[in-house]
């Protein structure tokens, strides 16, 4: 059983003490044979143009490809079985139900033949026309189902009409594994076994992270400039700082050397000098800090792409994230409106489906894009792995600004392919190397390969895993997250409160009133380690 902790202390602070020594294989920068220190990220895949859907006119309706498809084969299994049996006489017409009574302020349902259970109770709940305004259970009444004797199956109550799906109804969690980077490292140890399963699992380790800040002599952040670091063979990384002037650095993902030097430029200029630095071979974080000899200057852009899984899982959750990310956006571009916001969709399924990738490019048009999302449906998927590697090239390789915040939300319920996992992974590098923020949503359905996906996504890209709670009541049970602490509240705040935080540079919380529930001991993002914690043994 996990262990659920807490944490109060900095990032640094808390990767600094962590005594225990990470693996040689992940501890050692030792560069692989013929490729050198400094790895750079691999160019994303390409794939062929997105294919549309070709409507064609048949017998005065539209049927695409993927209709025409399903049609010859049906046409083929007609041709290929016997002629049917002629067809047996019609039964005699059924006599009509007596139409229903209401007693007094009471409505009672009067149930009529001789079938009993859920069938019957459901054809007379469909057949009844609704109560009065007036009716009422009376408790202790026939109409109060819930005193009714056990082994009796009451009818069915009328039906009550569902409200629309609206935003502020879903709920979700949070969790940054870049402030929890032990509770990190014990989660990837724990997920070993899906290393047999899929060959190109991606590895994180947030152990050991060189973190360079850049701010101007003011202190503030300089957002977008371009950090590169040099390690000793030459080779060189080059990411640009978040908005809050931060670019990371895994030295295992990165393949850094033991010296290394770090730089930053911006337009073109150097606005920061190279200084050395000596990258630490033990767990712990590093931070670098750089003084830039020009002032900070002001985030004006914000590039949104939503990448989001129509597949027929989704169905339970579709209209509701519909509603949800229609709110978001909204609130979005009504609370920063000094902001140029663009907006853009991936929308996917998978192969064989009627479409494999759907994309709306960005696009200044909130109400063009809005009325994009309000058109997609859930269908199509099949098996459980969808072609989230196809979404990702795709968003990835839309034009983003390079002077916007680049914020990419994600949200699905099932992994890649498992023979997918490496295109996937080389989109989420890209996307890295882009300075384009991952923030997954994890729908329900979601199990142990799609969060080790998300959250490897996340990490890499500075971002944060979402996942959706069952506190709502909406959709199908959602899968706990392999998380030790958590905060739940609305969905749609929680997405507000991450772009937010993406914009301005800084962590936005929740206000008290916003919590649902709280798992674990949390504060501000981390959990607090006991003082006997060691990540091996999770």
């Amino acid at each position: 059983m996990r262990s659920r902790f807490l944490t109060g202390v900095t990032m640094v602070a808390v990767l600094a003490s962590a005594p225990t020594p990470i693996p040689l294989a992940m501890a050692h920068s030792v560069p692989a044979p013929d490729k050198g220190f400094c790895r750079n990220a691999a160019p994303l895949p390409q794939l062929d143009p997105e294919v549309r859907p070709q409507p064609q006119p048949v017998n005065g309706s539209i049927k695409t490809r993927g209709s025409e498809k399903r049609d010859r084969e049906d046409a083929m299994a007609v041709e290929a079985a016997p002629p049917p049996p002629p067809p047996p006489p019609p039964p005699p017409p059924p006599m009509a139900p007596p139409p229903p009574s209401y007693a007094g302020d009471a409505a009672e349902v009067v149930v009529t033949g001789s079938r009993s259970g859920t069938e019957a109770s459901d054809a007379s709940s469909e057949a009844l026309p609704p109560p009065p305004a007036s009716a009422a259970l009376v408790p202790g009444s026939s109409s109060d189902f819930s005193r009714v004797s056990p082994g009796i199956v009451p009818p069915r109550p009328y039906p009550r009409s569902q409200p629309q799906p609206q935003s502020g109804i879903l709920t979700a969690g949070e969790h940054d594994d870049l402030l929890n980077p032990e509770l990190y490292a014990s989660y990837v140890n724990r997920s070993g076994d899906l290393g047999q399963e899929v060959r190109n699992l991606p590895r994180v380790d947030t152990t050991r992270v060189v973190t360079v800040k850049v701010n101007d002599r003011s202190g503030q952040p300089i957002p977008f400039a371009d950090v590169t670091v040099t390690c000793s063979d030459g080779n060189s990384i080059t990411m640009a700082t978040q908005a809050d002037g931060s670019a990371v650095f895994f030295p295992g993902l990165d393949r850094l050397s033991e010296r290394i030097t770090v730089s930053a430029r911006k337009a073109g200029r150097t606005i920061a000098d190279a200084r050395p630095v000596l990258v630490a071979n033990a767990a712990g974080g590093q931070l670098v800090g750089l003084t830039a000899n020009q002032a900070a200057a002001k985030v004006t852009k914000l590039d949104l792409m939503l990448v989001v899984d129509t597949t027929g899982s989704m169905g339970d959750e579709i209209n509701y994230l519909q509603a949800e990310l229609r709110s978001i956006i909204g609130a979005i571009t009504a609370r920063h409106r000094d902001l140029d916001i663009r907006i853009g969709f991936v929308f996917y399924r998978d192969l064989g489906d009627d479409y494999v990738t759907r994309t709306v490019a960005f696009d200044r048009d909130i109400g063009r894009v809005q009325g994009a999302m309000a058109r997609q449906d859930a269908n199509g998927g099949g098996d459980y792995p969808e072609a989230m590697d196809q979404a990702m090239i795709r968003a990835v390789g839309q034009d983003w600004r390079p002077d916007a915040v680049k914020s990419l939300l994600l949200v699905a319920d099932a992994p890649p392919h498992d023979d997918k996992f490496g295109r996937t992974w080389a989109a989420a590098e890209a996307a890295r190397a882009k300075r384009i923020h991952i923030t997954p949503v994890a729908a329900s359905g979601v199990a142990d390969k799609a969060e080790y996906a998300m959250r490897a996504m996340a990490a890499a890209t500075q971002s944060r895993y979402l996942f959706l709670t069952d506190d709502s009541g909406v959709g199908n049970p959602h899968a706990p997250p392999a998380i030790d602490c958590y905060l739940v509240t609305k969905l749609d705040a929680l997405v507000r409160r991450v772009i937010d935080s993406q914009i301005s540079g800084r962590r936005i919380e929740p206000d008290d009133q916003e919590i649902i529930r709280s798992v674990g001991k949390y504060d501000a993002g981390k959990c607090i380690l006991p003082a006997d914690f060691k990540w091996q043994d999770g």
